[in-house]
């Protein structure tokens, strides 16, 4: 087939277009499929123009239309349209039923002998979800819930990430046979990491904090504490609204000793490493436990997170709580460990049975690399696409 894959934005620096749909689309390309990826880089503005092959992918991004008030949005839009109807595929994918793909889509369904539209969600947008995070304006949010209901309900065929996506979809009146659960698939490029031997016990924490409350969070990190004081955080990431300088703040008042560089200092007891790219398998190896605390929110519940994934996929253990696509990721007891949501004292039972186990740990790292590479594989999950654009093409 010759598809089309149509983008809310560009590759940066969000993540959807980098993490999901092009490694779906390198997967289809792998299995014979013509695939285009049209971005729109109104966020990274320096890509427009720029087109490029990737594993047989040809990723093409637009040139933006002049900021005239009003009129950027339409015609950037309408821009997208037109280069895909020049494509002339079999059927298009829009990744997310927001934004410019949702309004390229709802272009899309107002042309005669337009291709089928598939439409591909990976988060809540409306009310309870992205729409209560972010400050959109109150035009935006209502904009944004709207088009997340007509894109869910019109699309000849949705592909959701999560469990708590699918059952939304249908809320949205997608009927079940044309949802299909198509989870974020194993991004991470490099292969599993060798340990480092460290004398404390390291508890890697890779994050973007909005995903859980960092006072509860604290409550877990000293109650460890109390009980294994030789333990120590090393954290990678950022917080999304510069929550790690409530962290840092926090673990000064504790009187914890804070290091930013690394190799750090011996007596490091939290090691602030920021948000790092190819440099993470060095971070990563010096984990013995990584933490994945996940507040039972719609926004949570509905995700799949790609952060997990790259950590089992890194062979680290984890310990996450039992909240939407977690359990499927972690295997209890064999990849990692689970504890109930917001349940303090089960976490740091979970955490201290782990870090006393070294040699278990590291046998359910092993394990845990092994099995989402293959659960989780990109290749097996391209085949799940192909059926909702058979589907698709099908029901017109």
């Amino acid at each position: 087939m010759k598809i089309v894959m149509v983008g809310p934005f560009g590759l940066r620096p969000r993540g959807t277009m980098s993490v999901r749909a092009l490694p779906l689309a390198k997967a289809l390309a792998a299995r014979g499929h013509a695939v285009t990826l049209l971005l729109p880089p109104w966020q990274n503005p320096e890509d427009a123009g720029r087109v490029w092959e990737e594993e047989d992918v040809r990723v093409e991004n637009l040139m933006l239309p002049a900021r005239a008030p009003g009129w950027f949005h339409l015609r950037l839009a309408q821009a997208l349209v037109r280069r895909t109807v020049a494509l002339a595929p079999d059927v298009v994918h829009a990744f997310k039923p927001k934004a410019y793909a949702g309004l390229a889509h709802w272009l899309l369904a107002h042309r005669r002998h337009a291709p089928p539209v598939v439409v591909d969600t990976d988060d809540w947008e409306g009310p309870g979800g992205w729409n209560d995070l972010l400050p959109y304006s109150p035009v935006q949010k209502r904009v944004f819930a709207w088009q997340e209901r007509w894109g869910l309900h019109r699309a000849r065929a949705v592909t959701v990430a999560s469990d708590a996506l699918l059952t939304l979809a249908w809320a949205q009146g997608s009927s079940p046979e044309r949802v299909l659960y198509v989870p974020n698939g194993v991004a991470w490029p490099f292969p599993p990491v060798t340990p480092v031997p460290h004398a404390r016990p390291t508890l890697l924490l890779y994050t973007r904090f909005f995903e859980f409350d960092l006072d509860r969070f604290w409550r877990v990190l000293q109650q460890v504490r109390a009980v294994r004081p030789a333990i120590r955080l090393w954290v990678v990431g950022q917080g999304l609204f510069g929550e790690e300088e409530r962290l840092l703040a926090l673990a000064r008042d504790a009187g914890w000793h804070l290091a930013c560089e690394t190799p750090p200092e011996d007596e490091a007891d939290l090691v602030y490493a920021g948000w790092i790219g190819d440099e993470r398998p060095v971070h990563f190896a010096q984990a013995d436990v990584a933490l994945y605390p996940f507040d039972d929110t719609l926004v949570n519940r509905t995700k799949c997170p790609v952060k997990l994934l790259d950590l089992l996929a890194a062979g680290i253990p984890v310990i996450g709580e039992r909240v939407g696509e977690i359990p499927r990721m972690i295997v209890a007891g064999a990849t990692g460990a689970l504890a109930p949501p917001g349940n303090v004292s089960a976490f740091v039972e979970a955490i201290v049975g782990m870090i006393d186990a070294p040699e278990r740990c590291r046998e359910m790292g092993r394990q845990a690399a092994r099995d989402v590479r293959e659960r989780f594989s990109w290749a097996r999950l391209a085949e799940i696409a192909e059926a909702a654009y058979h589907y698709a093409r099908d029901a017109g």
